[in-house]
């Protein structure tokens, strides 16, 4: 991993709600949710990409958020399960 460095960003009440809704969500610290939405952004690639590129780039991205929420899914319904045999 590359070495980290300390910044400071001014964000909205709504940003930081959203941002520990996913943290918890994710089960992951909020910095390495920003990590993750830094290393994802791209906004130049829908310009320099031909059709089928895009639509690979797409169906890629579509594929990894069904992945992530089948993941949130699971743990959600772990939980769940687990709230209802300990009440």
């Amino acid at each position: 991993m590359a070495e980290l460095m300390r910044r400071q960003y001014l964000v909205t009440e709504e940003n930081i709600s959203k941002l520990e809704d996913i943290s918890n969500a994710e089960g992951v610290s909020a910095t390495e949710i920003v990590r993750r939405a830094i290393d994802a952004y791209h906004p130049n690639d829908a310009d320099d990409l031909a059709a089928p590129e895009l639509m690979e780039l797409v169906s890629k991205r579509l594929k990894e958020a069904i992945a992530d929420t089948q993941k949130t899914r699971r743990r959600l319904n772990k939980t769940l399960n687990k709230l209802e045999t300990h009440p």
